[in-house]
C-alpha cells in the first residue's frame, strides 16, 4: 500500500480501565495491523504499577507484533487532553469505544466521545462491539452525500474495505423528499413523482460512479460495489439502512465545525450517534 492512499498512519486509542478494555485494545491492535499504522494507547489519568501491569498483560495477548505500539500517560480533563494528544502526536484516526445503552439492542455515544467527535481535528472510529477474537468485516456502507468532503469519505471507505478484506461496499445516496417538488394528489401526480424520483436517483448514481471511477484500481478490483439511493431524512436513513443490511462498518463525513445553527438543529450525524447501528468511521480531513 503506497503512502498516497494510506489515510491512517497513526492511530490513537483513548482507553479507560473498563470491563471492555481488553476487547477494545485487541480490536484496535488488529485494525492498526491491517492499516499498517502506528498505534498509540493513551490513558488520561495517573500512571500506577497496577495499571501498567494490566495494560502490559493485555498487549501480550495481541496477535500481531509487526507494528509499533506506544503507551502514553497524561493527566488532565479527558476531552482537552485527548484533543491535545491528537495534535501533538499527529494522529490520523482516533479510536473510541462506544457505550452500550440499557437496551441491549441500542447503543449511544457518551458525552466525552460526542465532544471529541465534534472537536477533534482527525477522523474518528467508534467501536460498538469490540471483540477479543476477530469478526471479519464483510460489508462496508458509506454515505454518497452530495458534499465537497464526500470523495474523501468514499476513498477512505474503499481503503478500509481493502485493508480489512471486505467483500462488499455500498455507497448510499440520501435524497431529501423535498427535492421531488411534486405533491401527490392523484394517479397523475404519483406518476410524475415517480419519474422525478428516477431522475434524481440516476443523477446521484452518476455522480457517485464518477467518484469511484477515479479511485486507484487496487481499491476496487476485488470488491463488489453497489450504489443505493434512499429518500428520507439524512443521517437517520443511512443509519437505518446500515442496520437492515447488517453492515459491519458505516463510514460518514464529519459534521462541519459547529456554529449557532448546528447547536439549534439536529445535525445529520447526530441521528447515527444516538443509536449506532454498527462500528462508525467518521472521516475528517
Amino acid at each position: 500500500m503506497t503512502n498516497d492512499i494510506q489515510p491512517f498512519k497513526t492511530l490513537l486509542f483513548g482507553f479507560a480501565f473498563s470491563p471492555t478494555l481488553e476487547a477494545n485494545v485487541l480490536e484496535t491492535s488488529r485494525i492498526a495491523h491491517f492499516f499498517n499504522a502506528k498505534l498509540i494507547l493513551l490513558h488520561v489519568g495517573e500512571k500506577t504499577p497496577e495499571k501498567q501491569s494490566k495494560i502490559d498483560a493485555i498487549l501480550e495477548k495481541t496477535l500481531y507484533k509487526d507494528f509499533p505500539i506506544e503507551i502514553k500517560w497524561m493527566e488532565g480533563k479527558p476531552v482537552a487532553t485527548i484533543l491535545l494528544a491528537c495534535k501533538k502526536f499527529n494522529v490520523d484516526l482516533l479510536v473510541l469505544g462506544a457505550l452500550q445503552h440499557e437496551n441491549i439492542y441500542q447503543f449511544y455515544v457518551g458525552s466525552i466521545a460526542r465532544k471529541l467527535t465534534r472537536k477533534v481535528n482527525c477522523s474518528v472510529l467508534l467501536l460498538v462491539r469490540p471483540s477479543a477474537e476477530r469478526v471479519p468485516c464483510k460489508h462496508v456502507v458509506v454515505n454518497g452525500l452530495d458534499a465537497p468532503e464526500t470523495p474523501v469519505a468514499i476513498t477512505d471507505a474503499f481503503y478500509a474495505a481493502y485493508a480489512l478484506g471486505s467483500q462488499q461496499i455500498t455507497v448510499v445516496e440520501e435524497i431529501l423528499q423535498r427535492e421531488i417538488h411534486v405533491t401527490v394528489e392523484d394517479d397523475k401526480s404519483l406518476k410524475k413523482a415517480n419519474i422525478m424520483k428516477e431522475r434524481l436517483k440516476e443523477r446521484e448514481e452518476s455522480r457517485v460512479r464518477k467518484i469511484i471511477a477515479q479511485l486507484p484500481e487496487k481499491l476496487v478490483k476485488n470488491i463488489k460495489v453497489k450504489t443505493q439511493s434512499i429518500f428520507g431524512k439524512r443521517g437517520y436513513s443511512i443509519g437505518h439502512y446500515a442496520e437492515v443490511v447488517r453492515a459491519d462498518l458505516l463510514v460518514m463525513n464529519a459534521p462541519s465545525k459547529t456554529g449557532l445553527l448546528d447547536r439549534i438543529f439536529t445535525h445529520d450525524i447526530e441521528y447515527i450517534l444516538s443509536d449506532l447501528p454498527t462500528d462508525l468511521l467518521i472521516i475528517r480531513k
